[in-house]
């Protein structure tokens, strides 16, 4: 499902890919609004599905850190306001999420807008963050039998 759900640059919030054309997306905004517009090329796309957020060991895919957030708020929007609450309360809510988060290449903003586009999703009811299985090479399949 996050492979659909979209960043773009520069705009405000998450966006769903409807379909492609010449040199451009086709978008709709997940918030109530849900506007169609095109993103073109020259604009920085990128799929939630690609994102990973820095530990001190690897990185982490953001399907996982979604799932861990949903796991400690029980489904529901989180218990921490991204704009009011304080560095170090961003720090110590992420912590109890990801322990292993790297304090210094994970910024307060990083955190902010992992909070915000966790509450963009679970207010419009996108609460599936686990990446799908890439399917096996079917040639080596067709090897095995012969």
């Amino acid at each position: 499902m996050l492979k659909t759900i979209l960043s773009i640059s520069g705009k405000p919030g998450l966006y769903k890919l409807i379909s492609q054309g010449k040199n451009m997306l086709i978008v709709e905004s997940i918030s109530a609004d849900k506007k169609r517009s095109p993103a073109y090329g020259t604009e920085k796309v990128i799929s939630l599905a690609d994102i990973a957020m820095y530990t001190d060991d690897e990185e982490v895919p953001l399907a996982d850190v979604l799932s861990s957030l949903k796991e400690k708020e029980n489904g529901e929007k989180a218990s921490i306001d991204p704009k009011k609450a304080t560095p170090e309360q961003l720090r110590e809510y992420l912590a109890e999420v990801l322990p292993t988060f790297d304090r210094e290449r994970v910024y307060v903003a990083d955190i902010k807008k992992l909070i915000s586009w966790y509450n963009i999703l679970i207010t419009n009811d996108i609460t599936d963050f686990k990446l799908a299985e890439e399917p096996a090479d079917e040639s080596e399949e067709v090897k095995e039998a012969e």
